[in-house]
């Protein structure tokens, strides 16, 4: 899964006081009233983000009932091309019965042409006979030869009889033209009605497959744009939740302030009436080394931990590489680069185990980043100082061998990281 990048809104100065020879040094931090207005500000950005967060949330609602929609369309095509299909079987079956139907209208036919070419031999047989004869004047000749008038009428009734024998013989021949022609008629229609009915439904077979490939394409698509949405939407979760941890990082800085304020106050007041009471008097402090290894340098920045500079800041590969690797094969300790508050600690599948935290220096608001790390000691929220450790060195994450993967922002961490600087000659490193 892709791991969101936060647009960090690290804008928020840091003040702590400091005592170095008994005397008070408040560092170039931002005031209690310019850390609450960057509270109103981050305030602003979590309502603003809040408000994309309902849209995402309705536009996700709205892309599963599009595709609810759309799956219903699917399962009405899906029913209607097994319908067709079963149509297209039906009809298939038809055709085949209708074809064996031909067969045995066509063995009918046979018949029926034969019958037709019998008479038209007979036919023309007579035909011959009557041209011959002179046609009904033959009739009259048999008439006219009767020897009495029982002779007279059994030749009109022979006569008769032959006559009606020959009519009979034209209606059977125009009836079995007749139906000839009709069956034929009947075997075309039915052929014609039945591949029309086939190519029809294969047709609208193709046409409901073509419907069902383009919901198919519109599901995916939806599908697509609802994974994307719910990415959008931990990504602005995500913010929020890094806009709060500001917050609280903020809110620590101004108790830290105050505190600062408040021991200042008080430092100044004793010292003013030992002032007036002695006319010598005074102490020292000296800072503790935590015994952490690296040890503590002077100055602002310290070395975050010992090993080798396996990886430098810049284009590395097809990759632009913003921060610098110190690798180390033994479990060394991870110590905060300056004073500062952690804005965030937490799992990451790119950076696995990772802090960050802000600082100021000389009213410049800086952030680093400590990823890969085996585990992590201190929490969001928590005022840290140079050298104090806060985590081991690890291979988590997104990560190839053991290392620390470390980030100096001149400003906030951004989502384009487009504030990254190179920390070699302002951090000290191995």
């Amino acid at each position: 899964m892709k791991k969101s990048v936060i647009t960090l809104a690290v804008s928020a100065t840091v003040g702590f006081g400091t005592i170095f020879g008994g005397t008070s040094v408040i560092t170039e931090a931002a005031s209690i009233s310019s850390l609450k207005g960057e509270q109103n500000k981050i305030q602003n950005q979590r309502s603003n983000i809040n408000s994309t967060i309902n849209q995402k949330n309705n536009q996700i609602s709205d892309l599963q009932n599009q595709q609810a929609n759309v799956q219903d369309e699917i399962t009405r095509l899906d029913d209607a091309i097994t319908d067709s299909t079963n149509k297209i079987n039906e009809t298939n079956a038809k055709l085949e019965s209708t074809k064996e139907d031909i067969m045995k209208l066509q063995g009918e036919m046979e018949v029926i042409k034969d019958r037709i070419e019998k008479r038209n031999v007979l036919l023309k047989d007579r035909a011959r006979s009557y041209q011959d004869t002179g046609g009904m004047v033959n009739y009259i000749d048999v008439l006219m030869g009767a020897t009495s008038f029982s002779d007279f009428v059994d030749r009109a009734n022979a006569v008769v009889t032959i006559m009606e024998a020959d009519q009979a013989i034209l209606k059977e021949h125009e009836a079995d033209k007749k139906e000839l022609e009709t069956k034929q008629e009947q075997v075309k229609t039915n052929l014609v009605s039945i591949q029309k009915m086939v190519t029809d439904l294969q047709t609208l077979q193709q046409q409901l497959n073509v419907q069902k490939a383009e919901k198919n394409k519109a599901l995916a698509s939806l599908k697509q744009q609802e994974n994307e949405a719910h990415e959008g939407l931990m990504d602005l979760q995500e913010q929020d939740a890094l806009l709060a941890a500001q917050q609280s990082a903020i809110q620590q800085a101004i108790k830290n302030e105050q505190a600062a304020q408040a021991k200042a106050a008080a430092e100044a007041a004793a010292a003013a009436k030992k002032a007036a009471s002695s006319n010598s008097g005074g102490s020292s402090s000296g800072g503790a080394s935590s015994g952490a290894t690296p040890g503590v340098s002077s100055g602002y920045w310290t070395q975050p931990a010992v090993g080798y500079l396996s990886s430098g800041f810049g284009q590395r590969g097809s990759e632009r590489h913003v921060g610098v690797d110190i690798a180390n094969r033994s479990a060394v300790p991870i110590v905060a680069a300056a004073d500062g508050v952690v804005i965030r600690s937490y799992l990451s599948s790119s950076y696995g185990n990772c802090i960050f935290i802000s600082h100021s220096i000389n009213g410049q608001v800086y952030t680093t980043v400590y990823a890969h790390m085996s585990t992590r000691l201190v929490g969001s929220g928590a005022v840290v100082k140079k050298g104090q450790q806060i985590g081991v060195m690890g291979n988590t994450g997104d990560s190839t061998g053991q290392h620390l993967h470390f980030e100096l922002h001149k400003g906030p961490w951004t989502q384009d990281k487009r504030y990254a600087i190179n920390p070699v000659g302002i951090v000290p490193l191995p």
